[in-house]
């Protein structure tokens, strides 16, 4: 981050500086010699140390106008004999002006303002010699060099202020409209998350509760229909628990656990509703597990899932193979599944849609995918690649 505090002191050191050499140099070119005595020498000094200060603390702002102020009374008392009456400070005037006009508060200011002005009056009134100046180049002269950058100095305050307080209240609009949106957010989050559990959850639940029923009050045999009934169970089961982690999340619950989205951790669990069902599921893992992006961990379960959802409605009852393996550069999930047998046409739509739902979440995060059956036309591939960065 810049450092302003330093910037402001360096400026205000060539500020300083800039004037020290302007009015010096001219003193020195237009002024009484240096030979004249000891008060060319008192002018001069009191002059390049007036200027010195203008590098000093904002605090000390009226001092140092004061401090011109006073010069400038000085001056012609100290150089009366000389005939060319000359004023120990120009610029630094103008300068103590407008910083005593900025930085100080107002009796303060004012007050730095009374002692230049009545140092620029004293300085055109104290010479004999020029007691009948007119008033009006007299008025004109202290206007110029004392009220002036004063009246600047002033002006440059008050805007400052303004487009501070302009600022702030843009700010606060800023928040209250962002609160305001916030809270529209969370109010249409509840609203869904109830509207969800009112519409999807007791239904599912019944679904889960007679598929139940229905598996316990079947005669001894009916293989095909316990295997069917218990996947409704464990479909109906998985199905409650990610309803209630996604209405957690649009509760907007501080609860870690209830907010996290499954991911590749969850697959073993997801293997085990599967097996529940009836429908035996091998799970192989390659390299070591990466810290994956969330997006990315959440989009691999979600594909397992529908791979897995897919399975269980159109697969023969084999074996369903989930190979993990993490490279390099990529994170690779292939899935193989055996029908044993054609689909039916009804069956292969629903898989191509299944596919197409996919293919959209894998574009979603810049992967890829190929699937498709295998040889022997009775087994079906999804392989599905995410790319990494290198370790």
């Amino acid at each position: 981050m810049r450092d302003i505090s330093g910037s402001l002191a360096r400026q205000a050191c060539a500020v300083a500086a800039v004037c020290l050499v302007a009015d010096a140099g001219r003193f020195l070119i237009a002024g009484p010699p240096l030979s004249l005595g000891w008060q060319v020498w008192v002018i001069l000094l009191g002059g390049i140390l007036a200027n010195s200060a203008l590098a000093g603390p904002s605090r000390y702002s009226g001092w140092v106008s004061a401090a011109h102020g006073v010069l400038l009374a000085a001056a012609p008392l100290l150089l009366f004999p000389y005939d060319h009456y000359l004023q120990a400070t120009n610029a630094g005037v103008l300068i103590a002006g407008y910083r005593a006009g900025a930085w100080l508060s107002a009796k303060p200011a004012l007050a730095a303002l009374a002692a230049m002005l009545a140092g620029l009056v004293a300085g055109n009134l104290i010479p004999v010699d020029r007691g009948d100046r007119d008033w009006r180049l007299l008025l004109i002269d202290v206007g110029v060099s004392g009220l002036l950058p004063w009246m600047v100095g002033r002006y440059t305050t008050a805007r400052r202020a303004y487009i501070a307080d302009l600022q702030r209240a843009e700010e606060q609009r800023q928040q209250h409209e962002a609160e305001a949106v916030r809270r529209a957010v969370t109010e249409e989050r509840t609203t869904i998350a109830r509207d969800l559990h009112d519409v999807i959850s007791h239904h599912v639940s019944a679904i889960g509760v007679h598929a139940g029923a229905a598996r316990l009050g079947l005669p001894e045999g009916e293989p095909a229909v316990r295997r069917s009934l218990s996947a409704v169970e464990s479909s109906s089961r998985a199905a409650m628990a990610d309803l209630r982690r996604l209405l957690d999340l649009l509760h907007g619950r501080e609860n870690g656990d209830a907010q996290r989205q499954p991911g590749l951790d969850n697959l073993d669990e997801l293997l085990d509703n599967l097996r529940t069902a009836g429908l035996p599921a091998r799970l192989t893992s390659h390299g070591g597990p990466r810290e994956l992006p969330g997006s990315v961990d959440v989009a691999l379960y979600r594909i397992a899932q529908e791979a897995l959802t897919n399975a269980l409605r159109h697969g023969s009852g084999g074996t369903l193979e989930i190979d993990l393996a993490y490279r390099q550069t990529e994170v690779v999930l292939t899935i193989t599944n055996e029908f044993g047998r054609p689909p039916r046409r009804t069956s292969a739509e629903s898989t191509k849609r299944g596919l197409a739902g996919i293919r959209q979440r894998v574009a979603l995060f810049g992967g890829q995918v190929a699937c498709g059956p295998l040889d022997d036309g009775r087994r079906w591939r999804v392989r599905v690649g995410f790319p990494l960065e290198a370790e």
